[in-house]
């Protein structure tokens, strides 16, 4: 782990010749946020879980470096191929709180911790900065559970009495809470109930692994999850994880943006649907060539080859919901298409404080982007993008937003300290230049 201390620490640059076209074929990789669940959930399992399908990515470098603070043995054996043995018995007392704090993942530990330890603190999480994010939609569901979660001004501190399985209603319907409570409810005998869970595609990976586990889970894909638990989890078993419908979507608008025609394979349709509904109606061109499944034999895969199309504006403001909405990570993607887009676009990203100012950012490449409030901006289409230099903010998909825009301002341009980026995007800089992008690495 120290090569990837190494890494990150290194600050990195990417100087982006913009104007090109892309074009090709390209393959959408294994999801970021199904990979920090599984390694959180696979703690659960006494027996030896083999992952396949985990990203190498520095989100995932952190989720590894703690978990091999508190006793997990884990060994990379390819390039996306992982190995988790646990400890007999787990020692917080040494986490690698450095690698805690830059990453809200740790969060989701406390769901399989609970049944190894009664009493136990984690460090404070942080990841992207995107304003106000408590953890009440975890500390209110735990209660049900006989679980008290305590904020200090330096960490979570989390007591346990016995576990009972419980009925719930999720006080917001989130991500991370929800796989937070699977991987709790999983150990606990009985049946929970989960009311207004979120049925995003990485709760429904965490379903699909809990089942391969032996955990039975009714419900999987709805807001309402009936999870039968089991007193314990002890097997050797391999998993596959499922591909990121965030980057599909992510290659989606860097093809519209440049004005190409590229094919993106391997893309979650499920998580697309509405996405590509919406491109539809903004006249994006394009055609779906083939229907599958994912290696975990659940997920299921198309392959989208996009048209160069002139777009024009929806007349509706373009917003997220929870699945099966707009994803919440695909909204900020819609901004490099509504400046291509003719008309005017409202985008409103209501779930986070701070994101959409982000978003203003891409003024800097001649965009013409209004903030109307922390919630929302006006996009004026027809732009032309010019090239600059910015700084990746601290937030993962504005970052990225940033970097497919680039690549269509003529010139050249230099994002400065893509940490956040390699957080999210295994290798971004060689897939892009594999499908006629310019980018090169400085350091």
């Amino acid at each position: 782990m120290k090569e990837n201390k190494k890494k990150e620490n290194t600050i990195i640059d990417f100087q982006v010749n913009g104007g090109r076209k892309l074009s090709g074929i390209i393959k959408t990789n294994f999801s970021k946020n199904g990979s920090v669940g599984l390694l959180c959930a696979s703690i659960l399992n006494k027996g030896i879980t083999t992952l396949h399908g985990i990203a190498r990515i520095e989100e995932v470098n952190r989720v590894i470096e703690i978990l091999e603070s508190i006793g997990v043995k884990i060994k990379w054996q390819d390039q996306n191929t992982i190995t988790i043995t646990p400890p007999i018995k787990f020692n917080l007392n040494n986490i690698n709180v450095e690698s805690a704090i830059k990453t809200r993942s740790i969060v989701m530990l406390i769901g399989p911790l609970i049944h190894y330890l009664s009493s136990f603190s984690i460090p404070h999480a942080q990841g992207c900065n995107l304003g106000k994010r408590t953890i009440t939609a975890h500390t209110y569901a735990f209660e049900k559970f006989g679980t008290k979660i305590k904020t200090t001004a330096e960490n979570y501190q989390i007591n346990s009495k016995k576990l009972k399985h419980s009925e719930i209603v999720m006080y917001e319907s989130g991500d991370t809470a929800c796989e937070n409570i699977l991987t709790a409810a999983a150990l606990i005998p009985g049946t929970t109930i989960i009311h207004f869970a979120s049925a995003n595609y990485m709760v429904q990976e965490i379903c699909f692994f809990l089942e391969t586990l032996g955990v039975k889970i009714e419900g999987i894909g709805t807001s309402t999850l009936i999870v039968h638990g089991i007193k314990e989890i002890n097997k050797n078993i391999e998993y596959w994880n499922s591909e990121d419908p965030i980057e599909s979507m992510m290659f989606i608008s860097a093809c519209i943006v440049t004005d190409s025609r590229l094919t993106i394979t391997r893309c979650p349709i499920d998580f697309l649907s509405l996405e590509l509904e919406k491109l539809k109606r903004m006249n994006l061109k394009f055609r779906i060539l083939k229907k599958y499944y994912s290696y975990n034999g659940r997920t299921k895969l198309v392959d989208i080859e996009i048209f160069s199309s002139k777009l024009k504006a929806l007349q509706d403001k373009i917003h997220a919901n929870p699945y099966p909405g707009i994803n919440i990570d695909n909204l900020p993607f819609f901004v490099p298409i509504a400046i291509r887009a003719k008309g005017q676009t409202m985008i409103h990203d209501w779930v986070y404080e701070n994101r959409a100012i982000y978003f203003t950012e891409l003024n800097r490449l001649g965009a013409n982007i209004t903030l109307a409030d922390p919630h929302r901006v006006y996009i004026q289409g027809g732009t032309p993008l010019k090239a600059a230099q910015v700084v990746c903010p601290p937030a993962l998909r504005p970052s990225m937003v940033i970097l497919i825009s680039m690549l269509a301002a003529p010139g050249t341009s230099i994002l400065r300290n893509v940490y956040m980026i390699n957080r999210g995007y295994e290798e971004i800089a060689k897939r892009l230049n594999s499908i006629g992008a310019d980018i090169k690495i400085l350091k």
